[in-house]
C-alpha cells in the first residue's frame, strides 16, 4: 500500500508535522483544514460565514489537487467554537455540498488552532 502525499498552494499550509492530505487506495483524507487565507497565511476575521466560505474554498482547492471534488466527498468532520453557529454553517454548507449530502458530523470544542471559529476535515473518493 502506497500513501500519496497531496499539496497545494490553494489552501493553507500546515503548520505541523502534517500533510494538507494524504490519498491511499483511490480515497482522499484530509487533514483539519482552518479559515487560513493561503496567500497571506493570515486568519481571515469575521463570523462564522465568513471563516466558514474560506475553510470550504480552501477544502474544494485541496480536494482537487487530489483528483476530487466536494461531490465525491463521502464523510465530513465540522469543529465549531459555537454550537449557536449550526444554522449558518448550514447555509454556507450547503453551498459547496449538494446532491447526496457527505455524511458529517459537527462538534462544539473549546478551542481550535490559531482560535478560529472553524476547522473541517473531509474523507473522498478519487475522481481522476
Amino acid at each position: 500500500m502506497k500513501k500519496n502525499q497531496i499539496k497545494t498552494d490553494r489552501a493553507p499550509q500546515a503548520i505541523g508535522p502534517y500533510s494538507q492530505a494524504i490519498e491511499v487506495n483511490g480515497m482522499v483524507y484530509t487533514s483539519g483544514v482552518v479559515p487560513i487565507d493561503p496567500e497571506t497565511g493570515v486568519v481571515v476575521e469575521g463570523d462564522i460565514k465568513v471563516q466558514a466560505t474560506r475553510v470550504f474554498d480552501s477544502m474544494k482547492a485541496l480536494l482537487e489537487a487530489a483528483g476530487a471534488s466536494c461531490e465525491s466527498v463521502v464523510k465530513t468532520t465540522v469543529f465549531i467554537k459555537d454550537m449557536n453557529d449550526f444554522a449558518a454553517l448550514n447555509e454556507i454548507y450547503a453551498n459547496y455540498f449538494t446532491g447526496v449530502f457527505p455524511a458529517r458530523s459537527c462538534v462544539e470544542v473549546a478551542r481550535l488552532p490559531k482560535d478560529v471559529l472553524i476547522e473541517m476535515e473531509a474523507i473522498a473518493i478519487k475522481e481522476k
